[in-house]
């Protein structure tokens, strides 16, 4: 009976993807809308279904141009859906709490508390209004800088309006953009370029380490004399992002540099710039200024390796997480030098940590083989690394393509939507939402040693 009981409880892990489904559901049904349309006539419930999970899983793959397919009352949706999706099910659910004036439960405490990863609940509250604060704060930013740009190409109507829209989707790392070619046409643009990488590389390295950065500055800005102890979580997604952005970027403009179908024809500041907004985009948005399925063999790879990193815990990015293989790498030196524990800034990782972490990289690389493979049945004719990017950017939200997704048949796209919702809720949480929650138990088994590499 009690195990009968367990398969149908609503445990917080099934709460929050449950919730997720929930989104998917409600704005597929209002993307089906023939007001959600430009030609005013009912959407294609796959196109619906696609759109709305691309949008709620802030990925930003699509089979349909978003600009010209659905009209503004369809691009506000989807705006909406972005915005949800960043914050997050849980999150939302909190705010509506708040706004209504009631008390949060252990249970909604609980749920934040996992879906952010924050250790303690009783910054369940501050931290939703933080979060909420700083996202509005970043977004108007983004789009008072946008509207100069944009309102001189395209009027000021529409100006705004994209100004907007660009500003949301890169903050939630969401990549969807009203423009036929992403953002191409702002590829020389050096305003352009750094207003976006910024937004999302402040929505990719997360709001925990937003809030540290901010409490620094406040108090060097009071002028306090108390030195600053940044969290280990601060000092490892710092490190890690900014290495990865610098590497990122050499090669990109390495490997591209002489390809006359991508940095070619740039002079060499455009190339620099080029190669740096791929360097961010490639780790959580969907955005491109350069044609991705023109870019060489070895400049694909290397963005699908950066796609699976991924962004930060507690962003509105996907992927490992910067953490998950900081942490990997923490454990390989520790075994090249002997020792017996992972160091790192004098810190020891706790085992449950490491535990995790290769759980997310053993369950993330089976799901990408899967996915790949179930891709490559469906369609035979594409190219193999082009399915292996496909699978990477929908798993790790990234929402790149090399132009294949509105080509892909209606199997293989409802592969990318299964996916797209995996990356989103997380391997790990998805599984303990089927499963359940375990009992603990007190037995402890003998050790035996075994060879291992």
């Amino acid at each position: 009976m009690n195990k009968n009981m367990n398969l149908f409880e609503m445990t917080v892990p099934r709460t929050i993807c449950a919730g997720f489904l929930m989104l998917v559901f409600i704005g597929t049904v209002l993307l089906f809308l023939p007001i959600a349309t430009a030609s005013g006539q009912w959407n294609d419930p796959i196109v619906a279904l696609f759109t709305a999970t691309s949008a709620v899983c802030v990925t930003g793959l699509i089979v349909v141009d978003t600009g010209s397919y659905y009209s503004p009352v369809g691009q506000g949706i989807i705006l909406l859906l972005i915005q949800v999706g960043g914050l997050g099910y849980m999150t939302a659910t909190t705010v509506l709490i708040l706004i209504l004036r009631r008390r949060l439960g252990l249970k909604e405490r609980l749920a934040v508390q996992q879906s952010m990863d924050t250790q303690r609940l009783s910054e369940t509250r501050s931290l939703i209004v933080s979060i909420i604060s700083m996202t509005l704060i970043f977004e108007l930013a983004g789009a008072f800088c946008l509207v100069p740009t944009m309102t001189r190409d395209y009027g000021n109507a529409f100006g705004l309006w994209s100004s907007i829209f660009h500003s949301v989707s890169a903050f939630n790392n969401a990549g969807f953009s009203l423009f036929e070619d992403s953002l191409v046409q702002y590829a020389r643009s050096t305003w352009v370029n750094i207003v976006i990488t910024s937004l999302v590389i402040f929505g990719g390295i997360g709001y925990q380490v937003i809030m540290e950065a901010f409490m620094w500055v406040r108090d060097r800005l009071q002028g306090s004399l108390e030195r600053t102890t940044f969290s280990l979580n601060f000092k490892i997604v710092i490190v890690t992002s900014l290495t990865l952005l610098v590497l990122g970027t050499i090669t990109f403009l390495s490997l591209e540099y002489n390809n006359p179908d991508t940095l070619g024809p740039f002079g060499f500041g455009d190339k620099l710039t080029a190669a740096w907004f791929q360097s961010v985009i490639a780790r959580t948005a969907g955005f491109n200024s350069i044609d991705i399925n023109a870019m060489q063999d070895a400049s694909l790879f290397l963005m699908i390796a950066l796609m699976f990193i991924g962004a930060s815990p507690g962003s509105t990015g996907g992927g490992l997480k910067t953490t998950t293989i900081s942490i990997l790498f923490m454990c390989t030196r520790a075994v090249l030098r002997g020792y017996d524990e992972v160091l790192v800034y004098r810190r020891e990782i706790p085992p449950m940590r490491i535990l995790k972490a290769i759980s997310v990289v053993v369950g993330s690389g089976i799901t990408v083989v899967c996915v790949t493979i179930a891709l490559a049945l469906f369609n035979p004719e594409f190219n193999f690394l082009r399915l292996l990017f496909e699978a990477v950017s929908a798993f790790a939200t990234v929402g790149l393509s090399t132009g294949i997704t509105a080509d892909l048949s209606t199997p293989a796209q409802l592969v990318i939507i299964a996916t797209m919702y995996l990356g989103r809720v997380g391997v790990l949480l998805f599984m303990a939402a089927l499963v359940g929650d375990h009992s603990p138990t007190m037995v402890k088994y003998p050790e035996e040693d075994l060879l291992v590499g």
